[in-house]
């Protein structure tokens, strides 16, 4: 069975994009369309801007979400997939390529989840932090016994948890997991403490706007990252999307529970190649690819 995963936040690169521009009618047009939506030129940002302008929030998601999302549409009838799950942002990406949300809406709501997250970002200094080499279960009662707001929030592939939180708690708990005998406890270049408590505004705003936007029955189910699990119905899919700021990333239990309904190839769609890493580490024996066109 056919997987298709779509990555998050942190895959950007300069030139993302343009092969698929150049060489499809149908990605220029959406393309041009995604510029009129946001109200400014992001494939100039994508294909020739300076790195650090993609790596702004507000640019960076909506073009992951871009590059992912135009490249399962030009690659048209050879886009057949029995699941989809993506990682973080991902996951809408995942939801328009699998009909359950249009291009539009999609692009719409992951600019608004940007900015609302780049809002929240600037209400209190918080921090991310890569753990590698402890059980999930020891990072996470270090987490709990930690002062502060300090959360498991991305369970990326056995061995690889990602923590969030305020910046002390973080500083502090890195210190901890240490002396517990973690590889690393490394803090992230990232602006702020996604998938924990301190999206809360975030979440609400974006809550606002995902009750507002149409969803449909996806083409095939997805693995929503709050629940790990095969979801075809459309209130379900919103409701995990609302709860999906402030709750982990459950990624290695996602392509775990892939892998148990069947999955037997994933390909990520879209730029970088980090989901298939991390599915390798989950599974060895699992089959992973790029999509190209």
């Amino acid at each position: 069975m056919n997987a298709y995963i779509f990555p998050g936040q942190g895959a950007q690169f300069t030139g993302m994009g343009l092969d698929l521009y150049e060489s499809s009618p149908e990605a220029q047009e959406l393309f041009e369309k995604a510029n009129q939506i946001l109200g400014f030129h992001i494939t100039d940002i994508m294909f020739e801007g300076e790195a650090e302008a993609l790596k702004q929030t507000k640019v960076t998601q909506p073009a992951i979400f871009l590059h992912s999302v135009i490249l399962s549409k030009v690659l048209g009838e050879s886009f057949k997939p029995d699941m989809v799950a993506g990682h973080s942002l991902g996951e809408f990406s995942a939801l328009v390529a699998n009909g359950a949300l249009s291009f539009e809406d999609g692009l719409k709501l992951v600019s608004q989840r940007a900015l609302a997250m780049q809002k929240a970002c600037e209400l209190k200094p918080s921090t991310m932090a890569a753990v590698l080499g402890l059980e999930d279960k020891a990072v996470e009662d270090i987490c709990k016994s930690t002062e502060g707001i300090v959360v498991a929030a991305n369970y990326n592939c056995p061995g690889q948890l990602v923590i969030s939180g305020e910046v002390d708690a973080i500083n502090t708990a890195c210190e901890t997991l240490k002396e517990a005998g973690a590889r690393r406890a490394l803090v992230l270049p990232v602006g702020g403490a996604f998938h924990s408590p301190l999206m809360e505004p975030a979440r609400e705003e974006l809550a606002a706007a995902i009750e507002n936007t149409t969803f449909s029955e996806p083409l095939c189910p997805i693995y929503q990252n709050v629940t790990a699990n095969a979801v075809t119905n459309a209130s379900d899919i919103k409701s995990n999307l609302i709860s999906q700021l402030t709750a982990p990333v459950r990624w290695t239990q996602s392509v775990e529970q892939m892998i148990t309904d069947g999955a037997t190839l994933f390909t990520e769609v879209g730029p970088g190649k980090v989901l298939q890493g991390l599915v390798k580490k989950i599974n060895r024996a699992s089959e992973t690819a790029s999509a190209s066109i």
